[in-house]
């Protein structure tokens, strides 16, 4: 079945416009419901754990989210937001009001948002989110060495560099910094995911679960995110003034927690990737 035809039973409305944009993203233009975004899901469970992470994101309002107006097993369609600029104001309260949303906590480091599938997706890979004791051993299970698997069985590690990651998970205990009660995170806090609009910075595709709120920080840093300092400084008077400041030295562990998506990035794509989650993680990669 093609987009179009999906598209309008779907939404039960003639669709008079459909352009595509990056992936499997299209901006849908119907009769009597204005123009909506459309994503077509990558995999069992993605739109159920998309709509399950947009409402758990914005039940409070601390950071907008869009509106998911409907989904099915194949397709999930929601508010068009249209983008503008970045600018400092919205990076500021971008920042105060990612600090509070991390606050609103979660049952346990990687549960899934309530209604959400345990086997979700980040981007186009595979994220499991089982819960764990604590964030180290959660984090060590399901974020770092699946991946790890997955790019020994590409031929991207020998096992002297996949035994690197095993002597990091070790060492995540003293790693980790001081334990933290599981924050409510976005997951997928990259630059792409930023999306500055008229009002300020909304969340959008988010990998929503339960975990660290340093994993959040440490991914707005790993590609460029624009007013990044004005961001950050605003997260951390705000977590002062909410009495949860950051721990000493958290920016010591943005390393630690960019393993995982430097990991899932080689595990999809390969190349340089796999060179930088090594290194993140301790190790000295082998020349190729």
């Amino acid at each position: 079945m093609n987009a179009r035809v999906a598209l309008e039973r779907l939404l039960d409305v003639p669709v008079t416009g459909l352009r595509r944009g990056g992936g499997a993203v299209y901006l849908v233009t119907t009769e009597g419901r204005g123009v909506l975004v459309a994503k077509q899901g990558v995999g069992p469970g993605a739109t159920d754990a998309e709509a399950a992470g947009l409402r758990w994101l914005g039940e409070h309002g601390d950071v907008p989210v869009p509106e998911v107006h409907v989904h099915d097993d194949e397709w999930i369609v929601m508010q068009h937001v249209p983008p503008t600029y970045p600018d400092a104001a919205a990076a500021e309260a971008f920042g105060r009001g990612l600090a509070a949303l991390h606050l609103r906590g979660a049952p346990a480091h990687g549960s899934p948002p309530p209604g959400g599938p345990v086997d979700a997706w980040m981007g186009i890979a595979p994220m499991r989110n089982e819960q764990g004791p604590d964030w180290p051993e959660f984090y060590a299970a399901h974020r770092v060495l699946p991946y790890v698997r997955m790019c020994v069985d590409q031929g991207l590690y020998s096992a002297e560099e996949a035994a690197e990651f095993d002597r990091f998970c070790a060492r995540l205990p003293e790693l980790a910094g001081p334990p933290e009660p599981p924050a409510r995170l976005h997951g997928d806090l990259w630059s792409g995911n930023v999306h500055w609009a008229e009002g300020g910075v909304w969340l959008i595709d988010p990998a929503a679960h339960g975990g660290h709120r340093e994993t959040d920080l440490a991914m707005l840093r790993l590609f460029g995110t624009p007013m990044l300092e004005q961001i950050l400084g605003a997260y951390e008077e705000a977590a002062k003034d909410l009495d949860a400041p950051l721990a000493d030295g958290w920016t010591d562990r943005v390393a630690a927690h960019q393993v995982f998506p430097l990991l899932m990035h080689a595990a999809v794509f390969g190349g340089g990737y796999a060179r930088q989650a090594l290194r993140a993680a301790g190790g000295s990669p082998r020349p190729r």
